[in-house]
């Protein structure tokens, strides 16, 4: 949430605990060795990491990371060696990568030096910009994609040690960036400037965006057995999506079967009063999704057509907040 992280603990019924009170989190993502471990990082109050499955947190990084603003994490897991590459996107916009569970940290200063640094800029604070997203790529173990908001898609093809800029017609304002174990080479991204797609590890891109009427989208999930079958969270604009007050978002899904972008709506809050979703896909079951908005987290089970919410605590203050992150770890 907007001022603390919720750590939900599965039991008979639903357990919820607060953690990490007034720290502004941003991102959260578990390690896929061990759902024990995870890190979250905020806005202003650095990274910290737990390895008893939430239950207690402690920062890290500090003394390397150049930022306390961090805007994103993410992990790589290399099968070959038994170990993760870990991720970290700060403000502005820095790249630093772990080898060693968070132990010690390296800049990718290379991102930097890109001739398109020199125009990045975050509309909301124009003389900044950070890494909104990092997606190591499911299918290349030295591929990892990085969007910097505002301004760029960018790709490194060793690592992070070297970085190729960003092409004609691609997502300027990317928010959320997925690949898929079943499609090689195919990038989705959901932006601020619409839904775009790469089918050529992002040499190319493809706006599709027709029945599609918000465009200003932020979530997105693939269905992890149909890589055709993809739902996105959408809204008129930053205001409608973020600011409760204004808020007015939508939920948007299309598959092989129907090529136009559809509205979904069953069992999910009404569109007025919603702040956009963050979306996740279950990796491990097919067609399911789960989304968590300003009114709670839901579940689908039938590829996002319809949803039921989670029965678990939800304050009043949560209904004023705009969720940032969410991540689920599956055994």
């Amino acid at each position: 949430m907007q001022n603390s992280l919720l750590v939900i603990e599965p039991s008979d019924k639903l357990k919820v605990h607060r953690h990490l009170k007034g720290t502004e989190p941003q991102s959260v993502v578990f390690d896929p060795n061990n759902p024990s471990c995870a890190y979250c990082g905020t806005f202003g109050n650095g990274l910290w990491r737990t390895n008893d499955g939430g239950q207690t947190w402690t920062i890290i990084g500090k003394d390397v990371i150049s930022s306390p603003y961090i805007m994103s994490v993410s992990i790589r897991q290399d099968h070959r060696n038994k170990s993760n590459k870990i991720y970290v996107g700060t403000e502005p916009s820095a790249l630093y990568i772990s080898n060693n569970d968070g132990h010690s940290w390296e800049k990718m200063g290379a991102l930097n030096s890109l001739p398109s640094s020199t125009s990045w800029s975050f509309p909301p604070r124009p003389w900044t910009h950070h890494v909104r997203w990092i997606e190591p790529d499911i299918n290349n173990i030295n591929y990892v994609f990085v969007a910097v908001e505002a301004g760029a898609l960018v790709q490194s093809h060793d690592g992070g040690r070297t970085w190729m800029d960003r092409v004609e017609q691609s997502p300027y304002d990317t928010h959320t960036l997925s690949t898929h174990t079943k499609a090689p080479g195919r990038l989705y991204s959901s932006a601020g400037d619409g839904y775009f797609e790469s089918l050529n590890y992002g040499e190319s891109w493809k706006e599709l965006t027709r029945g599609l009427r918000h465009q200003y989208l932020y979530g997105l999930a693939v269905d992890s057995g149909d890589p055709n079958t993809v739902i996105v969270s959408a809204s008129f604009g930053p205001s409608t999506a973020y600011v409760v007050e204004d808020a007015e978002s939508f939920v948007y899904r299309k598959s092989d079967e129907e090529e136009n972008w559809k509205s979904i709506s069953n069992g999910l809050p009404k569109p007025h009063g919603t702040t956009i979703a963050t979306l996740v896909a279950n990796p491990k079951v097919a067609g399911e999704f789960y989304a968590v908005n300003n009114h709670g987290i839901f579940i689908s089970r039938d590829s996002g057509i319809s949803w039921k919410g989670l029965d678990i605590p939800w304050p009043k203050e949560y209904y004023s907040q705009c969720p940032r992150g969410f991540a689920v770890a599956y055994n």
